[in-house]
């Protein structure tokens, strides 16, 4: 799920509010690949150099990269 939301936002180069809570949820749930973690990475990168726009009107980055973890 999280790789899909990343190519989503890269697609339209904004990241909804919908979707900034679901990358949450799924990192909460700590149910996610390194794979996925090298997606969420790279969206990181796009949004802090402004490839990638945030709806959010926070000024806070999205969260911290989590550590890797095994899939649920």
């Amino acid at each position: 799920m999280i790789r899909t939301i990343v190519e989503s936002a890269f697609q339209t180069g904004y990241l909804s509010v919908e979707s900034e809570g679901l990358l949450h949820q799924v990192l909460a749930k700590k149910c996610y690949q390194s794979e996925d973690l090298s997606a969420l990475a790279a969206l990181y990168d796009a949004v802090r150099t402004g490839q990638v726009k945030r709806e959010a009107s926070s000024s806070n980055m999205l969260m911290e990269l989590p550590l890797p973890h095994k899939s649920c």
